[in-house]
């Protein structure tokens, strides 16, 4: 079990001046370093969650498809993998543990006969025999969110000491079934009645950031959710880092902002969107909460939860929540100041393009140097920066950095090399890593020195995959790269003829040497696609497949709409009434790329907001536009659509392009419940 030592408490005691020197520093207001809480009373007692909580919750993965023989195995897991000694403490359950009905003589929680037969004492001394910590899960309403167990509002001593009893270290409350009493009525009185059982619990605020509370749950809690539920999407964790990340001032030791859990290993999203999750998170002081389930974690996703490197700038003694010093753009610099005065810097790239971003050492608030030592915590090396830290960030990465200034050995380092592999793109708004069969297409590696000494013996070299070709059009290598000059090689790289559709990995590569006589390799990867062309004559859309699809919750459907974060959850589709048995389900922001070929005249769709949507009388929920575009030309657009509205024809010209996009984007009231049926789609094409 982590034990947290005295020095810890001193920091605890020194945070206000360290939190407002720091974000001065960094250029931050002192007023904004010290919010208002209008809450006064005494908080949960001190000492917990010094450190963002680190662990494990079932519900992602699982959702109620939990039972106790999946908490041990995940406790040995945490164990036997590397991830307890990696920090991670707390093995969480989430809903659905108890049984329908409290004791009939004690008014007590029953665990769950099935799922948890040996009771949670058993499953907590399990837990706490590995050096770990046990989580348990309720709402602060009369049932919890899945309406299978009850609620513990208005039990709330005896929930808080049923809990001590068992041994229970961390408490998620959630929201659901409230009965409209005040938030902050309802999670005081937990908290009060945890306090009295005098065992030490973690108390996670889980009311979604409906009631603002950051500005009054650092006297209530020790974390609390600052938006709505996490989806496996990229489009749900940029959503939520964007919601997060204006909150920075709120967060220090032992009160945490918590953009919900982690959703890395569940498979919605690639290796570099899942290590875009987890830098965000760490950067943002962010809880660390494993949300997939780990027997089935691959080598991969382990590597990107165990990085040490990544998580002690999460786990910093001093507390700070990395704020948004530049964004342009969807180019986005994250700044965060660490205990031993170095500062960590995350250069994340939003666009659907690779990006070149930088930030001085005069931005970040650091004394002037002659050069500084800068470790990049994915490739784990260090490098040495004349005072420029710069990356070439591929679509949807992030590059992350530990800067040290006034390292004296700065020059036993090798120079910070700028580089990256970029793709030419085919047309506006399609990816340059669409690569049809037989077509070539050109690879640029470009580098440029950022160190404060010469790289020396530069080389690039790019690896495609077996059968294709890779020709470089110019030089590969230079004998001297000089601070801050550039050198670039491009690449004519051409796919087999025939080559069947699926992905291709293509690897660039940068060798040089240093003054002090290091050599250094980096690399740069994109993972290529090689689509399959639709069909002739007359096709369903929704039977055709696409190269690229992302969608705003869980996966695109076929022939259904889309019902939730889970694939073939939806309901045959229907707009105002009219149900359609063909097409396409998506949920706003959407995007689906067809690969053309030259070789269709047009679509014919009807489109609209799908009936299945939020229960509660809200109008102004469900609102989406729907667009065709022809390679770079739109050629159909339905105007601001919403549920109340009958589905509108769209009728789009493709003659002459290469690829059909479809487009569903949010309307004016944002993107909840915008589910958009893209219903009886014709493709035409010829023969």
């Amino acid at each position: 079990m982590r034990t947290r030592r005295p020095s810890r408490l001193r920091i605890l005691t020194a945070l206000p001046t360290l939190l407002l020197t720091s974000f001065t520093a960094l250029g931050a207001s002192p007023a904004a370093a010290a919010p208002a809480t209008p809450v006064t009373a005494s908080a949960l007692p001190d000492g917990l969650a010094l450190t963002p909580p680190m662990g494990f919750n079932n519900w992602n993965a699982t959702g109620c498809d939990i039972n106790e023989q999946m908490i041990r195995d995940t406790a040995d897991i945490f164990v036997s993998s590397g991830l307890k000694d990696a920090g991670y403490e707390y093995v969480n359950i989430d809903d659905c543990w108890a049984e329908p009905q409290r004791d009939p003589v004690t008014g007590r929680y029953v665990a769950h006969h099935e799922r948890f037969p040996s009771g949670i004492k058993a499953l907590a001394d399990y837990v706490h025999g590995k050096g770990l910590k046990l989580g348990i899960y309720t709402s602060a309403g009369t049932e919890t969110c899945a309406r299978t167990m009850p609620g513990s509002l208005d039990h709330e001593e005896l929930d808080a000491q049923t809990f001590a009893d068992w041994g229970v270290d961390y408490l998620k409350y959630d929201n659901c079934h409230n009965q409209g009493r005040p938030a902050v009525e309802r999670y005081t009185k937990m908290r009060d009645a945890l306090k009295k059982t005098g065992r030490p619990i973690v108390y996670s605020i889980c009311e979604w950031g409906q009631n603002k509370p950051w500005e009054w749950g650092k006297d209530v809690g020790h974390l609390w959710r600052t938006t709505g539920d996490i989806t496996d999407s990229w489009t749900s964790v940029v959503s939520l880092f964007k919601q997060n990340a204006p909150l920075a001032p709120y967060a220090g030791p032992g009160h945490w902002n918590d953009p919900d859990m982690l959703e890395v290993g569940n498979g919605g999203m690639t290796d570099r969107e899942y290590r875009s999750h987890f830098s965000l998170w760490s950067i943002m002081a962010a809880p660390l909460l494993i949300g997939s389930d780990l027997r089935k974690a691959t080598p991969r996703t382990m590597e990107i939860l165990r990085n040490r490197e990544v998580i002690a700038v999460d786990q910093d003694a001093l507390g700070v929540q990395g704020r948004v010093l530049r964004d342009a753009g969807g180019r986005w610099v994250l700044v965060k100041p660490l205990a031993n005065g170095d500062v960590a810097v995350a250069l994340f790239n939003e666009t659907e393009e690779t990006a070149t971003f930088e930030v001085t050492a005069a931005e970040l608030g650091l004394p002037k140097r002659p050069a500084y030592v800068v470790r990049d915590l994915w490739a784990h090396r260090s490098f040495e920066s004349a005072g420029t830290f710069s990356a070439s960030v591929p679509a949807h990465g992030t590059v992350m950095y530990r800067i040290k200034p006034g390292a004296r050995n700065w020059w036993r380092q090798p120079p910070l090399p700028e580089y990256g592999l970029s793709l030419a793109a085919p047309a506006a708004g399609i990816p340059g890593t669409i690569t049809p069969a037989g077509r070539p297409f050109t690879a640029d590696l470009t580098v440029t020195n950022r160190g404060r000494a010469p790289m020396l013996a530069v080389r690039h070299t790019i690896d495609a995959p077996d059968g294709w070709k890779a020709e470089p059009l110019g030089r590969t290598s230079t004998s001297v790269l000089r601070p801050g000059r550039r050198f670039a090689t491009r690449f004519r790289i051409t796919p087999p003829a025939g080559l069947a559709p699926g992905g291709h990995e293509l690897t660039g590569t940068l060798a040089y040497r240093s003054a002090a006589g290091s050599r250094v390799r980096s690399v740069a990867t994109e993972e290529l696609i090689v689509p399959e062309r639709v069909p002739s004559g007359a096709s369903n859309l929704g039977d055709v497949r696409w190269a690229v699809a992302r969608n705003g919750l869980g996966p695109v459907e076929r022939n259904t709409s889309v019902g939730g974060a889970r694939p073939g959850d939806g309901r045959p589709m229907s707009i105002n009434g009219k149900v359609y048995g063909t097409g396409l389900g998506t949920h706003a922001p959407a995007e689906l790329i067809f690969y053309l070929d030259r070789a269709c005249s047009s679509l014919s769709t009807d489109v609209g907001i799908d009936d299945e949507r939020d229960p509660r009388p809200d109008p102004a929920q469900g609102t989406a536009t729907f667009q065709i575009w022809a390679d770079g030309t739109k050629t159909a657009d339905s105007g601001v659509r919403t549920w109340r509205d009958d589905a509108v024809h769209l009728e789009g010209d493709l003659r002459g392009a290469s690829y059909l996009r479809i487009v569903t984007d949010g309307g004016p009231d944002g993107f909840r419940w915008d589910r958009g049926d893209w219903a009886a789609p014709t493709l035409t094409c010829g023969q």
